[in-house]
C-alpha cells in the first residue's frame, strides 16, 4: 500500500525525480497514493491516447495550455485552458493534440490501482513501440484499448 506523505512537489519537478516517457509524452507525477496519482502532462503536436477505458478507475484532466480534441463515449468534444474534463470509469476516451501548439495539463485518476507501475512499463517504449504490445502491456495494468474503428 502506498501512502501519501505531506509535502510540497515543486512546479518543474516529479516525486523522487521522476519523469516518464510514454510513447512521445512527458508526464511527471506530481503525487502517488493508494487511493489516487497525479501527473503533469505534455503532449506535443500529433501525440494522442487512443480510445480506452479505465475499468477501475475515475480520471480528471485540467488544462493549462493548449488544446485537446476528445472523443467522451462515442461524442468528439474539446477542452481549453480552465476546463475539467471528467472521465468516470468504465466510459471509453480518446485523447488528442491536433492543434499547431504543445497542450500541458495535470491528471488525476481515483484510486491509482495499476496505472503508476503501467507507466513505468511503458516509459522509453519510444514511437516504434509494437502497438499490440503497448495494448497487452496496458490490459494486464486495468487500462483497456479499443479497437481502432475499421478493425470491425
Amino acid at each position: 500500500m502506498t501512502i501519501m506523505t505531506a509535502g510540497v512537489t515543486k512546479a518543474d519537478e516529479g516525486i523522487d525525480g521522476i519523469r516518464w516517457n510514454i510513447l512521445g509524452q512527458t508526464y511527471i507525477p506530481k503525487q502517488h497514493c493508494e487511493s489516487s496519482l497525479s501527473w503533469h502532462a505534455t503532449f506535443p503536436v500529433g501525440t494522442f491516447v487512443p480510445p480506452h477505458i479505465h475499468p477501475t478507475q475515475d480520471e480528471f484532466i485540467y488544462m493549462f495550455q493548449g488544446r485537446l480534441d476528445l472523443v467522451l463515449d462515442g461524442q468528439e468534444t474539446f477542452a481549453q485552458p480552465g476546463d475539467t474534463i471528467r472521465l468516470p470509469r468504465g466510459i471509453p476516451h480518446g485523447i488528442f493534440n491536433r492543434s499547431d501548439a504543445d497542450v500541458k495539463c495535470l491528471f488525476w485518476v481515483s484510486p491509482a490501482r495499476r496505472l503508476y507501475d503501467l507507466f513505468w512499463a511503458l516509459h522509453n517504449l519510444g514511437p516504434e513501440a509494437d502497438p499490440a504490445e503497448v495494448v497487452a502491456i496496458s490490459a494486464k495494468h486495468e487500462v483497456d484499448f479499443l479497437p481502432p474503428p475499421d478493425a470491425e
